[in-house]
């Protein structure tokens, strides 16, 4: 087991060397992105990638607390759901309403990769060929598709 400090520090050191990594893919629109912290321009609308000892993550989440606008959310993106699949070249799992690990309310269209750790630095091949062409991917549904959400910011 590793210590909380340790534990920290293993995770911050995989996201260095996964955004380094990153560093020179240009966004759909040719620009530089920080893909770690990929910014949409939508307040409550995140595209997040996780990883814990068990599995990875990546998706779209919907988090605005007034629970009918996170709904009006989240029905837009099933209007954009054939794009989407298209983009991403496989089907993802889309949750109305579920739970994050803090107890609030989110909305989440996501896909996981089981059977992976952050904390074996052997798996972090796995992690960054999971992660990156699915972010590459939320990145050029997103230069697509944004005009249809200009509504919510």
């Amino acid at each position: 087991m590793y210590s909380k400090d340790q534990a920290s520090q293993i995770k911050q050191a995989f996201w260095t060397a996964y955004g380094q990594y990153m560093a020179l893919q240009p966004s759909a629109e040719g620009l530089r992105i920080n893909w770690i912290n990929y910014k949409t321009g939508i307040k409550h609308l995140a595209f997040k990638m996780q990883v814990d000892k068990k599995s990875a993550w990546i998706g779209i989440e919907l988090s605005n607390p007034d629970l009918t606008i996170q709904q009006l959310l989240f029905e837009q993106f099933e209007e954009y759901k054939k794009l989407l699949t298209g983009i991403l070249g496989e089907e993802w799992q889309w949750e109305l309403h579920s739970t994050d690990e803090y107890g609030k309310t989110v909305c989440k269209i996501y896909t996981v990769l089981p059977g992976v750790s952050i904390f074996n630095k052997e798996d972090w091949p796995k992690l960054i060929s999971f992660f990156k062409p699915r972010i590459i991917a939320l990145d050029e549904f997103w230069n697509d598709a944004r005009y249809g959400f200009e509504l919510f910011k």
